[in-house]
């Protein structure tokens, strides 16, 4: 099933896609399952499933004004430095012990920095080091819990989409912490949707792609990932627990912007898309920050 969050009536909504169309589950279960976070926590796809069997559809997917995935994620986990060819390309290195590559590089996201599909992503009056980020996105299915062992690790997991984990490089830079330039608001895009687990066969061997203006910038395979999303959840529980709703962003893969010559920053006009296989394509056209 593919799921989406949307904008109606001025309140927000979420349903499923059926074709061309979206069901409207929030109107049909909101007694229930009242925000999307509830549907996910509380193992709302038997009944949704009933009722899009049952159900043409409420409205047109390209007529809806999309929100992120999950709107409003209590935590958003990120990797950073997760493919080899990106650390290279930054001029990092990792550290390693007898067992390889060590732990991952892990910072945070806001609600407020994330954006949806068919959505714009903003580039704020003080920066013009506006970057591209391809990763693949898991959605957290349920409480986990504290040391959950990477071979359970996805059975948490709800389901994927695609991240544009955008940045501005300058802000990232500004010192060793680099969440400011992390968390502009309306950077990171989700979408076009959250494509639930059961329909991805292996979320660790997807191809990856992220093309600026039609030209492709960014190309690989999760494969390549240094730590899986499994290893990841394994290491984040060891510190705390995750909870449905959380958002994990996996990291990216080279060809970034920054690190080309010339550089290459998304400027206003340029249309960002990301293609995960078996998800789908995330577009997202820049535009300057509306203040």
């Amino acid at each position: 099933m593919k799921l989406v969050s949307f904008q109606h009536g001025g309140s927000c909504h979420y349903g499923a896609v059926k074709g061309t169309k979206v069901v409207d589950l929030g109107s049909r279960l909101g007694s229930l399952y009242p925000t999307i976070v509830d549907f996910i926590a509380r193992d709302g796809l038997p009944i949704a499933k009933s009722v899009v069997e049952n159900e043409a559809g409420d409205f047109e997917y390209d007529d809806l004004a999309l929100l992120p995935v999950v709107p409003n994620p209590s935590r958003i986990i990120c990797v950073g430095l997760n493919y080899h060819d990106h650390i290279s390309e930054a001029n990092r290195q990792l550290n390693r012990t007898d067992k390889g590559f060590d732990r991952p590089m892990i910072f945070a996201r806001w609600p407020e920095s994330l954006t949806a599909h068919r959505q714009p992503i903003f580039r704020p009056k003080v920066s013009t080091q506006l970057d591209y980020e391809a990763e693949l996105l898991a959605v957290i299915g349920k409480d986990t819990g504290r040391y959950v062992p990477a071979d359970k690790a996805l059975d948490y997991v709800f389901g994927y989409s695609c991240l544009n984990e955008a940045c501005l490089r300058d802000y990232q830079k500004h010192s060793r912490q680099i969440n400011p330039g992390k968390n502009f608001e309306k950077t990171g895009a989700t979408g076009p949707w959250i494509v639930t687990a059961n329909e991805i066969k292996d979320p660790e061997n997807l191809d990856i792609e992220m093309r600026l203006n039609g030209k492709t910038m960014q190309k690989a395979n999760t494969k390549d990932m240094i730590h899986s999303v499994a290893q990841v959840i394994e290491y984040v529980t060891e510190w705390m627990p995750l909870r449905a709703g959380d958002l994990i962003a996996s990291g990216t893969m080279g060809g970034v912007g920054f690190a080309r010559d010339p550089q290459v920053f998304m400027k206003p006009g340029d249309v960002a898309e990301i293609i995960i296989e078996g998800i789908g394509t995330l577009r997202n056209v820049i535009e300057d920050e509306r203040i």
